[in-house]
């Protein structure tokens, strides 16, 4: 994350905009000092109650934070993952002199995010090097992104919401977690922070995705296990509970695009917890369609 060419790769290969910011991971939060500046108490709770886990931390950046990882803003993305292969290869880093690796979803921008070695395999082979790996460290446990939330104010803000709920960042710092369209205790307003996955149409698949409709023959179905499929359409997913909804969610999107199906019905589930960010990726995703319908 502090070399500005490899960097720049990321985002040759992700064909991602320049103003985007990365996301900074480090091996542990004794790592959050060297990225960010002015760290509020609350965020250090946050950090001992989720890390290593699916929370990323806005913060004001230090003098180790580019501009070409913050794309241009005064704020920083920090994570520590929560996984033995990516935490060995963060430690190996450190250890060899690093601070910390930007990472973002090994996609296309605005792609549907790959849960497997497989799924980035097909998603950037035409773009990698020889030199180039691929680690495998098995199927994602979560599926959807990190939590992202915003800690440059007097309380946090959600800014994009994953497995860490309102309800768990609450308990953790006893703040009520601020609206996330709205300035809350002081905080930078939304519209200068810019983070990955906020914006209106992403994680789309070729296929259009129409939310909440009845699926008829020959359109793709995702919905709970309870809800059944109608004659001719194509069952993508029927999980049990709204973990494993989240975990497949991406993995059915790809595979309704290499059946080559035009249109995907997602039954969203209701709810609080993680359904709320799995509602926010299916919002995004069935955007995208309705800009592909207006063009």
């Amino acid at each position: 994350a502090c070399n500005e060419m490899a960097v720049a790769r990321i985002y040759s290969v992700k064909g991602r905009p320049a103003d985007h910011p990365l996301i900074v991971h480090v091996g542990s939060m004794e790592g959050l000092g060297d990225w960010a500046a002015d760290v509020p108490g609350y965020a250090i709770s946050l950090a001992r109650d989720f890390w290593p886990g699916p929370m990323t931390l806005i913060m004001n950046r230090s003098e180790l934070a580019g501009d070409f990882v913050t794309g241009g803003q005064e704020t920083v993305g920090v994570r520590v993952p929560d996984h033995p292969v990516a935490l060995g290869l963060l430690e190996a880093f450190v250890r060899a002199g690093g601070k910390g690796v930007a990472a973002p979803s090994a996609n296309r921008f605005g792609n549907v995010s790959p849960t497997t070695a497989q799924a980035v395999a097909d998603e950037l082979s035409d773009y990698l090097g020889d030199a180039d790996q691929i680690l495998d460290g098995g199927p994602c446990e979560v599926g959807v992104e990190s939590t992202i939330i915003d800690c440059t104010g007097n309380a946090p803000r959600i800014l994009r919401p994953g497995a860490v709920t309102v309800e768990m960042i609450e308990d953790s710092t006893g703040l009520i977690v601020g609206d996330s369209a709205s300035v809350s205790g002081g905080s930078v307003d939304e519209v200068t922070i810019r983070v990955s996955g906020s914006l209106d149409s992403h994680y789309a698949p070729v296929a259009t995705v129409v939310l909440d409709q009845s699926p008829v023959a020959g359109q793709g179905f995702i919905a709970m296990a309870d809800v059944a499929t109608p004659d001719g359409v194509v069952r993508l997913a029927a999980p049990r509970t709204h973990e494993e909804f989240a975990r497949v969610l991406y993995a059915a999107l790809r595979t309704a695009d290499e059946k080559g199906l035009k249109t995907v019905v997602v039954a969203q589930p209701e709810g609080a917890g993680i359904a709320v960010a799995i509602r926010d990726r299916l919002m995004r995703a069935a955007h995208s369609g309705l800009t592909k319908l207006s063009e």
